[in-house]
């Protein structure tokens, strides 16, 4: 029997950040295992019961909350991990990647694991064009780090822009992709 693919899913601090609940749905809809690592800055736009309620999984949120059982979190994610996707991916996140500064579970996470990591951008076009946020996309994708979107659409301030989370069918696929 195929064992249940494991998808840690890294969920940052950009206003798209509501799209992931739609995403585990259609993961888990494909008998994945999600299990959501929130940063600290993501929890003040959403609540961890929310990602609890739809992954049917302990959410994941600081580097040093107590552990459910004796174990060290963002090695025991890495190693459990088939894919590590973060969507969405802010470009604070991104850069702390990019840099190697584990200053939280989500960053520690990415850095233990051997899983491939997907990361699916979603900021304002200012930002996302930035020639510091480019070189660290560039810097990642060299590394063998995947990236999905982002999409051309309506930004959180209100201009038409580059910048939107991608599709979540895209992002599906890929996962999919990513997990053979």
């Amino acid at each position: 029997m195929k064992k249940n693919k494991h998808i840690i899913l890294g969920v940052t601090a950009s206003i798209a950040l509501y799209k992931a609940c739609d995403l585990i749905r259609r993961l888990k809809e494909k008998s994945f295992i999600v299990s959501v690592v929130m940063t600290q800055e993501a929890e003040e736009l959403i609540k961890p019961i929310v990602f609890q309620g739809l992954s049917g999984n302990k959410v994941y949120r600081g580097l040093f909350d107590e552990p459910d059982a004796w174990e060290i979190e963002h090695i025991s994610l890495a190693e459990q991990a088939d894919v590590v996707a973060i969507v969405p991916a802010t470009a604070n996140c991104i850069g702390k990647i990019s840099s190697g500064i584990c200053d939280d579970l989500l960053t520690c996470v990415v850095a233990a694991t051997k899983a491939p990591v997907l990361l699916c951008p979603a900021m304002n076009e200012g930002m996302y064009r930035n020639a510091i946020v480019q070189a660290n996309i560039k810097k990642l994708q060299a590394l063998g780090y995947v990236f999905v979107g982002p999409k051309r659409g309506r930004l959180a301030c209100g201009k038409i822009g580059t910048g939107c989370l991608a599709e979540i069918d895209d992002i599906v696929i890929q996962i999919e992709r990513m997990a053979t």
